[in-house]
């Protein structure tokens, strides 16, 4: 698909296979990113924090521990949200929900899509660099988002107040507190 002037790559069913099928059902942080990283954590923009500020903060921390590659990044095709390539060919996540994947990386990540279904931002629904090493996602119905990382990762971004971050446990109720389950 073109776009900026450029071809990118569409992603496969076998791009998140590593993905599909293996999260749980429940309230945890494993129901948006599978039981393989190191460490867990949820973000959310801090009180009185723009979306835009909140997000450059988020890809800022993570490119700058991530060695330089492609970023997968995911966009849940509700219908009536932008998913940057309409009429692309989708992948099928969690449960049973359809994503356009494309292969571009972190400005693409910031820039490309117009808003989400979380309210203002352009962040995917779900990204992660080609070598897996953490995998960002917000379920359709949560108002923060999950991470799984290393534990070196997830402390560089805790340390950043603009990204807001707090570990949780697998086993955890990922639901941040002062927020609500819609």
């Amino acid at each position: 698909m073109d776009r900026d002037g450029q071809s990118w790559r569409i992603g496969t069913a076998d791009d998140v296979a590593w993905i599909a099928g293996h999260t749980t059902h429940g309230p945890s942080v494993t129901a948006a990113i599978p039981p393989v990283f190191e460490a867990y954590a949820t973000f959310h923009p801090p009180h009185g924090i723009g979306v835009d500020v909140h997000e450059r903060a988020v890809v800022d921390g993570l490119a700058a521990r991530t060695p330089e590659q492609q970023w997968w990044l995911g966009y849940l095709d509700t219908g009536a949200h932008d998913i940057v390539f309409p009429g692309a060919a989708t992948v099928t996540l969690y449960w049973g929900w359809s994503y356009l994947l494309v292969e571009a990386g972190p400005e693409q990540a910031l820039t490309w899509r117009t808003g989400h279904l979380r309210g203002g931002g352009a962040l995917p629904d779900l990204f992660f660099p080609a070598d897996r090493s953490w995998l960002v996602s917000a379920l359709w119905d949560d108002t923060w988002t999950d991470i799984g990382a290393s534990a070196d990762m997830l402390a560089g971004l805790l340390s950043d107040p603009l990204v807001n971050a707090r570990l949780v446990s697998p086993d955890e109720d990922a639901c941040p507190p002062g927020l609500t389950r819609d």
